[in-house]
């Protein structure tokens, strides 16, 4: 279960790191959410919980949030708030009223998207002729982190410019829109592989916590990955332990310690903040 854990948590600060570059953390809040109605459709339709289905369900929906939210922002003169928030609460609501319609036909519980249930891991195994090679979130987690991994390594220059610059990667012939687009769609695989096991809520946390602790003291992009990714693993084997000891939610344990490491570095950054203005005024 920790190394569930641990493979997400890494998975999702990565990008996250990217997301909060772009200043984008809120959107990727409203993936997360939006993509409930494309997993409920994509089950309804293939009567499957496999990873492929939900992954095209969800990435069609969050590509197509991501466009509506754009839409809203930059033709229609929409607030970005505003739009971000009327695209994902309107879709997740539709997945709600999907899920509650098709309750005889759909095995999903709004509850288990929302909050997952990582304890419940050791018990979903895949079985191949009656041979356990694991629990499946374990293969499905471990996938998400390498093909995060490959996705990071392979689009690196392109993402770097258009996170920093989108104005100067347009002037170099890199297409910033496609490259948002694809953001977007990895982060809908993030969190249909992870809705099941930890919920849409961790999966938020994930995404922004690790990135944002990190981004008060670092700015490059390589030490911010790193720092990211680490602290999303310290925060999601701490949560882990924290569970364990205290006998509470696994999910909501490290979001606790996600938030608390958080909280920990805005105080020490604003320490710093006053001691080098200090400084400064003293000069």
């Amino acid at each position: 279960m920790a190394l569930v854990a641990a493979f997400i948590a890494i998975a999702c600060s990565l990008l996250g790191a990217f997301l909060v570059l772009r200043k984008m953390t809120m959107v990727g809040d409203a993936i997360s959410h939006a993509v409930l109605p494309g997993i409920a459709i994509a089950y309804w339709l293939s009567q499957s919980r496999a990873s492929l289905w939900m992954f095209l369900g969800a990435a069609i929906v969050g590509v197509g949030a991501t466009i509506v939210i754009e839409v809203l922002r930059k033709k229609l003169r929409v607030q970005s708030d505003a739009s971000i928030g009327m695209t994902f609460t309107s879709l997740f609501a539709l997945g709600v009223v999907l899920i509650t319609y098709w309750s005889d036909s759909v095995d999903l519980d709004q509850e288990c998207v929302l909050y997952g249930e990582i304890a419940y891991v050791p018990f979903n195994l895949w079985l191949v002729d009656g041979v356990s090679y694991g629990p499946i979130a374990l293969w499905s987690s471990g996938a998400l982190l390498l093909v995060v991994l490959l996705y990071i390594i392979v689009g690196y220059k392109g993402l770097k410019m258009t996170s920093f610059n989108e104005d100067y990667a347009a002037v170099l012939g890199i297409a910033a829109g496609l490259w948002n687009l694809s953001l977007m769609s990895m982060v809908s695989l993030a969190t249909v592989v992870s809705f099941e096991s930890v919920g849409a809520i961790l999966v938020v946390a994930l995404l922004v916590a690790p990135a944002a602790t990190a981004y008060l003291f670092i700015q490059r992009l390589k030490p911010l990955l790193i720092a990211s990714a680490s602290l999303g693993l310290v925060g999601a084997l701490g949560g882990y332990g924290l569970s364990k000891v205290l006998e509470t939610s696994i999910a909501g344990s490290i979001a606790t310690v996600l938030g608390a490491l958080f909280l920990i570095a805005l105080i020490i950054h604003s320490l710093s903040a006053r001691k080098t203005n200090g400084y400064a005024v003293e000069a």
